[in-house]
Parts: C-alpha cells; sequence; structure tokens
C-alpha cells in the first residue's frame, strides 16, 4: 500500500513538472504584439506550430543546391553512379567534394527570411581544416567565422554526441544547427577547405523559410577564438569589440589543460554597456556557467542548455574538456557594447589559486543589429591545430 501511495506521488509530481516545463515552454515562445506591433523574435515554438503563416519553406543541398520549387533530384547520373540503372529523380548527388585549399558556396539566399535547421556531415579531418562563414544582406564581413566542428560544439577535431537544445551531434557525426536566423535581404553560407587535400563527401542540407522579419529581430552571429592564458593574466578572452544592441545566447569551450589537478576555479565574466574594471554579470566557477558543480564529480553529461558532454582522460594524451551553455531561457541583453572573459585558475598545494597556462579555444553566439565590427582575423589552420 505504501509502496503503490509513493508510485502514485511520484508520477502526480512528474506530472506536474513536465506541465510546468511545457506552460513555460509555451509562454515563452507564443508570438504576442509589441508596442511596434511585431512579433517577438524567436517566436518559432510550440505555441506557433498550428499558426499558418505567410511563408514558403525551401531547402538546399547538394540535390538541389539553389533552394528552387521543383529543383531537387534533377542530376543525371553518369555510368559510375550508384543511380546509373535508376536515372534521373533518383539518389544521384547526395554529396560534394570540397577543394582543396579553395571556399565553395553552400547556399545564395535573395529576399527576406530565417534559417531554421542546418545538417552536415564529414569526416573528422575537416573538423578544423574547413572554415564556416555567413553573411547577411550583402555584407563584406561575415557575421559567423567558426571552424566547421566547433560551431557545431565538436571539439579538438573529435567526433562524441551531443545532446542539446540548439546544437545536436547525432550518431555517427550529423551535426544539427537549430539556432534561427534571419535575413532582410539575403544571406550567403560558405565552407572553405584550407587544407592541402581535397575532402571527400562533404554532406550538407540547409532549410529556410522565405518569409517577413520582424524588426526587432537581430542577426546571428558566431566567432572563434583560441588563446593560451599566462601566469600574469590567466585568462581567455572569449568576446570583445561587439557594438551595437543585442544579446549574447551561447558559448561553447575546448579547454586543454596544461596542470595537473582541478582547472576550473575561474569565473565567467560579462562586461556590458560600458563596463571597464568591473563586470555587470559575474559567475562563481567554470563547472557552475556550465550547469555543473564540485568539479563536475569526474562526469560527463548532455543537457538541452548546458553540457560537459567529452572530455579526453586517457593515459598518455593531453587532458582536454569540451563545455556548452545555450542562453536560451536566459539571453544575456545589452544596449551599446559587451566584452566576455574566463578566467583559468586552479590551486597551488598551499590552498591558493594557481594563475594556470591552459590551451582553451571558444565559440562565441549572439545577436545583434548590423552593421558589426570586423572580427579579428581568424587564426591559420596550423594555428587551430588540436593539441
Amino acid at each position: 500500500m505504501v509502496t503503490a501511495l509513493k508510485a502514485i506521488l511520484r508520477h502526480a509530481v512528474t506530472t506536474a513538472v513536465g506541465c510546468l516545463l511545457v506552460s513555460t515552454a509555451l509562454c515563452q515562445n507564443a508570438p504576442q504584439q509589441n508596442d511596434s506591433g511585431d512579433a517577438p523574435a524567436g517566436m518559432a515554438g510550440f505555441a506557433s506550430l498550428p499558426l499558418l503563416e505567410n511563408a514558403q519553406t525551401r531547402s538546399i543541398s547538394a540535390e538541389n543546391p539553389t533552394g528552387a520549387k521543383g529543383g531537387g533530384a534533377k542530376a543525371v547520373p553518369d555510368d559510375k553512379s550508384a543511380a546509373s540503372e535508376l536515372g534521373p529523380g533518383w539518389k544521384v548527388r547526395p554529396e560534394i567534394d570540397l577543394p582543396a585549399q579553395q571556399t565553395v558556396t553552400l547556399a545564395e539566399i535573395t529576399g527576406s527570411g530565417m534559417i531554421q535547421h542546418i545538417w552536415m556531415t564529414v569526416a573528422p579531418q575537416a573538423y578544423r581544416d574547413c572554415v564556416l562563414r555567413f553573411y547577411w544582406d550583402g555584407e563584406q564581413n561575415p557575421s559567423v567565422e567558426v571552424p566547421l566542428g566547433d560551431f557545431f560544439a565538436e571539439g579538438g577535431g573529435i567526433r562524441y554526441d551531443v545532446n542539446s537544445l540548439m546544437v545536436a551531434v547525432n550518431p555517427s557525426g550529423g551535426f544539427n544547427s537549430y539556432w534561427p536566423m534571419p535575413f532582410r535581404k539575403s544571406a550567403r553560407i560558405t565552407i572553405e577547405n584550407q587544407s592541402p587535400n581535397v575532402i571527400h563527401g562533404f554532406f550538407y542540407q540547409i532549410t529556410y523559410s522565405l518569409q517577413a522579419v520582424p524588426s526587432n529581430a537581430g542577426y546571428f552571429h558566431a566567432e572563434w577564438r583560441r588563446s593560451t592564458s599566462t601566469r600574469e593574466h590567466p585568462e581567455h578572452t572569449i568576446l570583445d569589440g561587439v557594438v551595437g544592441k543585442g544579446q549574447y545566447v551561447g558559448t561553447f569551450l575546448v579547454w586543454t589543460q596544461m596542470s595537473d589537478g582541478w582547472w576550473g576555479e575561474g569565473e565567467m565574466k560579462f562586461y556590458m554597456d560600458g563596463d571597464k574594471q568591473y563586470p555587470t554579470i559575474n559567475g562563481t566557477g567554470t563547472e557552475d556557467y556550465f550547469g555543473g558543480a564540485w568539479s563536475f564529480g569526474a562526469k560527463n553529461f548532455s543537457a538541452p542548455y548546458s553540457g560537459y558532454p567529452f572530455a579526453e582522460r586517457e593515459p598518455g594524451q593531453v587532458p582536454k574538456h569540451f563545455l556548452y551553455r545555450w542562453h536560451v531561457m536566459d539571453p544575456i541583453r545589452f544596449d551599446h557594447d559587451l566584452k566576455v572573459t574566463i578566467q583559468t585558475l586552479g590551486w597551488w598545494p598551499n590552498g591558493k589559486f594557481q594563475p594556470l597556462t591552459d590551451d582553451v579555444a571558444s565559440v562565441a553566439y549572439w545577436y545583434q543589429t548590423e552593421p558589426h565590427k570586423p572580427f579579428p582575423p581568424l587564426p591559420s589552420r596550423e594555428e587551430r591545430f588540436p593539441r
């Protein structure tokens, strides 16, 4: 009797929590009017799924490289094709090759719309050798410039699964991005193969909606940085030089450890809207920012908004830690400028903080008004090599 009662209570609590989470998501994503008459950005959610809109869905892939209506499956197989006995309309051109040290345009879209989903897959050797760049509304400087793997939270050229809301990497190496990316005039996505070798078997699909974009929707940005901290300045800069109005929505870190012991005592700091010496938002520790506690208990996890999906702890290998944090429910909003840093601190045997000389690479994800300031030069292919 007691056991049955406990089971009933446990089911009731679980159901109540589930309903609360769904209700929160519905309220968070429900399209409500604001003072300008526009629906808020981020309106694509559970509550909007039944709503019929004036929009057309299109998708670009190797089988339909322009995304044109009725433009898919038109490739004609030759004698070497696996579809040679079937003819056009079957699986003729599902992939492309990436020429050595060349840039390939994956998508060229004209009009107003929203990129909704990006799927890609390729061999791991391309993860750091290839660079993704996104351009909005004809801009000359990219709003996204990130090595392929790191954009999808795959660090150090290593393949592992990620089970999160905004980025999912599914077996075996299926990259998925669900960041909404609005554009008002055009969108262009390129990939550059900076290696001296042709990369065979690159698959991709970019799904988008042609639709009106609310006037208060910012543009998606992502930037990659890498540094080795010093004893004198044990800190890695994740983002700096951002000017404009926007909101910070995500962090991915590849942390390569150069000292024994615990590496994550450093605090995450957000300097915004004129902050100089002291930040407005100050965290309490590395694992705390990424949703964990007490050194993660040496366990990995992958959750909707934060994760520590992989760590390299094998004997003879340099210790590496890969972490993500998506600010979906708690975007960090700024009006004029933003700088984001994380400290690299461990412990000395005397119980004092040890300034670490760790190798940290990062991706910052944010939305902002355009134009944006050009990013610092992307480190060369050799400077991106994992340790």
